[in-house]
């Protein structure tokens, strides 16, 4: 593959960093301020919808570090190797700890969808447990592709 598109690859996961580093910085404390505005009785809403969103940050950027590392294996020819199937796997770990962390938090945004007009809250969640669901399957399915391809590749290094 040329090196031009890996690069442009690996500036979109640094462009898809950047935004969520931003929501992480300046709109997520206010979100938890909002929760905990909504529902001042309950003293620790503010910090379970903190914890909940920055604890689902944390494997959005392991897996988007892997993602680098993977467009690093391509660019050296590794592509069709363990260090790629592993980056995958990883991935799709994170992907599965995304939309669990957010099923996790569903009940605190539903408390709150259910004092907000509209409820986008609730719509947001499953959005996100939906898409790390779809990320978490394809990274599955293109770590078993790339099994295979490396298991017939040393199959036919070995005929040869």
């Amino acid at each position: 593959m040329k090196r031009g598109t890996t690069l442009f690859l690996k500036m979109a996961v640094i462009v898809i960093g950047i935004p969520i580093l931003a929501l992480c910085i300046f709109l997520v404390p206010k979100f938890g301020d909002f929760a905990g505005g909504l529902y001042p009785e309950i003293t620790y809403m503010k910090s379970l919808v903190l914890i909940d969103m920055y604890a689902a940050a944390v494997p959005f950027y392991i897996a988007l570090y892997q993602a680098f590392k993977l467009l690093s294996n391509i660019d050296k020819n590794q592509a069709f190797s363990e260090l790629s199937v592993m980056g995958l796997k990883k991935i799709k770990y994170c992907a599965i700890t995304i939309s669990g962390l957010y099923l996790l938090g569903m009940p605190l945004y539903y408390l709150m969808a259910r004092r907000v007009d509209p409820p986008f809250i609730t719509v947001t969640g499953w959005v996100i447990i939906f898409a790390s669901i779809v990320i978490a399957v394809f990274a599955a399915v293109l770590q078993r592709l790339l099994q295979e391809a490396i298991q017939i590749k040393s199959e036919n290094d070995l005929t040869i």
